[in-house]
């Protein structure tokens, strides 16, 4: 059986079959330490019976309370191959607004390369929608144009009218992110 716990620092040794994947964002050891000091509840992995780890979800809590922009963000979301379409992904995403609920975030936003349409696609089915594109979001490598990203967002209960989800209508540019 699938065990969901909180990811700790030994995790960082053992997480390579996860991160070894074209579309998912890895980062520096740092960066992973800054988010199990800062968020740990927002930090959770996905263990299999043998312990070997199936997937994992990082996120924060972040922005405005006073201007109804207090969220849960998901940083990333990552699945190893052999464990994909078993429902890991959206079950850790179900944690992920469970928690940015109880925190009383208005929404749970993302981005995800304009690409990655399996990505895409699952996002919609789990109630997300595009709020807006964020132009030359991801940097490219090899000589590749740098690529778009979608701002993917799914309101709370805590927004009752749905504002946090009213698409832009215009592209914006990473530096205009707030």
């Amino acid at each position: 059986m699938t065990t969901l716990r909180a990811f700790t620092c030994d995790d960082l040794f053992r997480f390579n079959n996860i991160n070894l994947d074209p579309l998912t964002e890895t980062y520096g050891i740092p960066f992973y330490l800054q988010y199990l000091a800062h968020w740990p509840e927002y930090f959770i992995v996905a263990e299999a019976p043998g312990g070997e780890l199936m997937g994992y979800i990082m996120g924060k809590a972040e922005g405005s309370v006073a201007r109804e922009e207090w969220h849960g963000h998901v940083t990333a979301l990552s699945v190893a191959p052999e464990f994909r379409r078993l429902g890991l992904a959206a079950k850790l995403m179900d944690l992920l607004e469970e928690i940015s609920e109880r925190k009383g975030g208005f929404f749970v936003d993302l981005f995800v390369r304009v690409s990655n349409q399996v990505a895409v696609n699952m996002y919609k089915q789990l109630g997300y929608s595009v709020y807006r594109t964020v132009i030359e979001y991801y940097s490219a490598s090899n000589g590749e144009p740098d690529e778009d990203a979608y701002d993917m967002r799914k309101a709370l209960s805590r927004d009752t009218e749905k504002k946090s989800i009213v698409p832009l209508p215009h592209p914006v540019r990473p530096e205009d992110i707030e």
